[in-house]
């Protein structure tokens, strides 16, 4: 896939219109968030910005090791780990799964590590969310690009097509 999609609009030209492009066709209010990109990553865009990391959700590539590979979307919460090994490997009916590298990520989606969106992604692609993250009073995704943040309530997943809720996608970090 290129960055630019069947919109015609680029993520590299234009990131923002990009986004709205995207965001804006499901419906549901949200708002977009611009940030440095150096501060994309959660921890730090959290600390930078006052957002708590509970209400962050990260979009991860996965690839299910399979002949072809079968790839997802997983959105989980930043405070949870991503249960690839089971639940994921499950979910997509492969004997194996890993996190996609970026590059496979990037040649998927089109996005950088740390800007990754459930927006705008290839049609057909499974998106995978943890029950957790429909929990939340609003959610703080990433833009399709290091330098924007998609705030919006848990419900904006739910109207995606390819979009399943799971439970138990993610597991509490085990502490130390």
């Amino acid at each position: 896939m290129t960055s630019s999609d069947r919109e015609g609009v680029s993520i590299e030209a234009d990131p923002r219109a990009w986004l709205e492009a995207h965001v804006g066709r499901h419906g549901v209010p949200y708002e977009l968030f611009p940030c440095d990109p150096a501060l994309a990553d959660t921890a730090a865009f959290c600390a930078a910005y006052g957002f708590a990391s509970e209400d962050s959700a990260n979009t991860i590539v996965v690839i299910g090791k399979s002949d072809p590979p079968v790839f997802a979307a997983c959105v989980v919460l930043a405070t949870t780990r991503l249960d690839v090994n089971r639940a994921v490997r499950d979910r997509l009916g492969t004997r194996k799964a890993s996190f996609a590298s970026a590059e496979q990520t990037q040649a998927l989606t089109g996005m950088a590590i740390g800007g990754v969106t459930v927006f705008g992604l290839p049609p057909g692609l499974p998106v995978l969310v943890d029950a957790r993250v429909m929990t939340r009073e609003r959610i703080v995704l990433g833009g399709g690009s290091r330098s924007w943040k998609v705030i919006a309530p848990p419900g904006i997943l739910a109207a995606l097509p390819n979009a399943v809720v799971v439970e138990g996608l993610a597991t509490e970090p085990t502490p130390g």
